[in-house]
């Protein structure tokens, strides 16, 4: 059915295995793999309805925190449903457009997830180092821009790739993707053809979001820690150090599991398949997962309106 010879030919699908050497525990790894989705829908659905509903949330960083849930709930759903879809049904194939446009959206919001964890470093830079303009810089209106520029940039990079694949790659030694979902690198190593341009264009993307918008973000906050330290108590410094907590926290959640994943991805070559593909699909699914919790716990208002909804739901019943 497959040619995996030294033949090149010129598909019209692709076949995902799923998690490659672990295909006989498929079903059971549906299992964690189904509720994880699960959690992360209700979740950042959840967070969505609260700061929809409550207007003391009605401030730029919670709108920033919409934008993420809705980043992550893409991001959730580009994958998720095929992965599952191949361990309950056996649906191993994916049309070559289904799979560009799978590769575009995973690779595009995962880029927007990274400028909106930047624009809320902005907002934490304003609200701690210059909280007199706070509210003239950081508008409806100028979070609107912020959230704007950063999906424009996700299509400004990533656009290219599946572009540069079908225009570039044309031929395959094989349909056989060894992942779950189609990343970039699981199909760009399949090609037949010279793909320095593809390698050199996922690395500079990768250098440009992971390492940039790190080190952007770590500038904030160095400036942020340095004007926390000028304060005149501790309490005042735990205070202010205390608004930024949630952010820190989502910025590690993000950021970890992509790092650990790419760089086993490229430098891991004595890692088994089923690690890397693993690993893969959880910084997708983390990131969903942790935010919602990472809010709810540490934000009082989201967290007092969750257990007035809980509470109203039990008198009812």
């Amino acid at each position: 059915m497959f040619m995996s010879n030294n033949a090149c030919l010129v598909p019209s699908s692709f076949w995902l295995t799923g998690i490659p050497g672990l295909q006989s525990l498929h079903i059971w790894l549906s299992i964690p793999f189904s509720s994880m989705y699960l959690v992360a829908v209700v979740g950042n659905v959840t967070i969505l309805a609260v700061i929809k509903v409550e207007r003391s949330l009605h401030q730029p960083m919670y709108f920033f925190l919409c934008m993420l849930a809705v980043i992550d709930l893409v991001l959730s759903t580009s994958t998720m449903p095929k992965l599952l879809a191949i361990f309950w049904f056996g649906a191993h194939s994916i049309d070559l457009d289904a799979c560009l446009t799978q590769m575009f959206f995973i690779h595009c919001f995962a880029t927007v997830e990274s400028g909106i964890f930047l624009a809320m470093a902005f907002d934490r830079y304003v609200a701690i180092c210059d909280p007199l303009h706070h509210t003239s810089v950081l508008t409806h209106a100028a979070v609107s821009r912020l959230g704007l520029v950063a999906l424009l940039r996700g299509v400004l990079y990533i656009g290219p790739l599946p572009l540069m694949i079908r225009l570039r790659l044309p031929l395959y030694r094989t349909q056989i993707v060894a992942h779950s979902y189609c990343e970039h690198m699981a199909i760009v190593t399949l090609a037949c053809g010279d793909t320095t341009v593809n390698n050199l264009y996922g690395m500079g993307i990768g250098f440009l979001v992971l390492i940039l918008d790190s080190l952007a973000i770590t500038a904030s906050y160095v400036m942020i820690f340095r004007a926390v330290m000028g304060l005149a108590t501790p309490e005042a410094r735990l205070k202010t150090l205390g608004t930024c907590s949630s952010h820190i926290c989502a910025i590690l959640v993000f950021y970890i599991p992509i790092a650990v994943s790419s760089l086993t991805h490229r430098f891991g070559h004595h890692v088994p398949p089923h690690i890397h593909i693993l690993l893969a699909n959880f910084y997708l699914l983390i990131p969903p997962i942790l935010n919602p919790v990472v809010y709810a716990v540490r934000t009082k208002q989201i967290r007092e309106r969750l257990l007035h909804v809980l509470k109203a739901g039990t008198q009812t019943k």
